[in-house]
């Protein structure tokens, strides 16, 4: 059984990844571009990829290809119809990263909700021994008690980040990408109400056609313009030269991300050359990986692997 990782560098280094060679010879690429992919491929009966496209350009010369892991919930990176054309099994995960994810929404919020980036900055660039004054009021703040917190996509991962949200003494709420009305604790309201009346919005929803481009200026423009937006979902979600006008010209409060339209991050990111960058935090979609979501993610892929072999 040849078992071949085409893009493992996404996996992290810090993973032990040895126990698949219980299963079969283990071969490691760190990254693979699409014009390597059938060279790598050809003989391998096990892939197991992240972002490597996987369609009939790539692989129709792998002729023992059995299975396909992706190690991650979407699966836009391959294709299913030509996989299972040639009866080429695959499978992706769910439910690996849900503490994680939530976890990394609550700390960009509140690394943004309390200014702590300026704060930081205060300190660290020995502005402060030079204060008469013990404390600091520059960048003021408010108790996220009795504050609303929206939230836009109600799987688990917004479940989970309700709770949070909830303990933390939020009113949580929530909009409906699909327009479906389903039995929640959580009132949920329509798009311009959901809009103006919260003070913290996170996305967790899939991107499809009711998500792309959701958030635009129009959105903007009837948000608080002290409100804070979290995106730890998909970037395209969000019109990103929308937002950076809109942080820019103090429509919305700030904004903390995780995902981009273009990860890595382009070189033309309309956040380069903003004039208001700390107005914004972004992260390098990292709210997936703490080490053990990863330890989850990569048991459940030598499970995967195992009932293929």
């Amino acid at each position: 059984m040849n078992i071949v990782f085409l893009d493992r560098k996404s996996l992290g280094d810090d993973l032990d990844l040895s126990a698949f060679e219980k299963l079969g010879k283990v071969t490691e690429y760190d990254f693979t571009d699409p014009d390597h992919v059938q060279e790598r491929a050809k003989d391998a009966d096990i892939l197991i990829v992240n972002k490597t496209k996987i369609n009939e350009r790539t692989v129709s010369g792998a002729s023992h290809l059995k299975a396909v892991c992706v190690t991650a919930t979407g699966v836009n990176n391959i294709d299913i119809p030509y996989l299972e054309s040639r009866g080429i099994h695959w499978h992706n995960v769910a439910g690996y990263s849900t503490d994680s994810v939530a976890q990394h929404t609550i700390a960009i919020a509140l690394y943004m909700y309390e200014h702590l980036p300026y704060y930081d900055d205060y300190t660290k660039s020995g502005r402060y021994t030079e204060d008469r004054l013990f404390t600091h009021f520059a960048k003021t703040f408010h108790e996220l008690k009795g504050r609303q917190w929206g939230i836009v996509g109600l799987g688990a991962i917004g479940h989970r980040t309700a709770e949070i949200a909830t303990a933390l003494g939020c009113r949580v709420v929530y909009y409906s990408t699909s327009g479906i009305d389903r039995p929640e604790k959580y009132p949920r309201l329509d798009w311009e109400e959901f809009l103006k009346t919260s003070d913290v919005i996170s996305i967790h929803s899939p991107l499809n056609e009711n998500t792309e481009g959701l958030f635009d200026s129009r959105a903007f423009s009837l948000m608080k313009n002290d409100s804070l937006l979290v995106n730890v979902a998909r970037g395209q979600i969000i019109v990103e030269h929308d937002l950076a006008d809109a942080l820019d010209n103090g429509e919305i409060g700030a904004a903390a991300l995780d995902t981009l339209s273009v990860e890595p991050m382009s070189a033309d990111s309309p956040f380069l050359h903003m004039k208001n960058k700390d107005r914004l935090l972004i992260t390098p979609h990292i709210g997936w990986a703490a080490t053990e979501a990863r330890e989850r993610l990569m048991k459940l892929i030598y499970d995967q692997v195992k009932e293929e072999v």
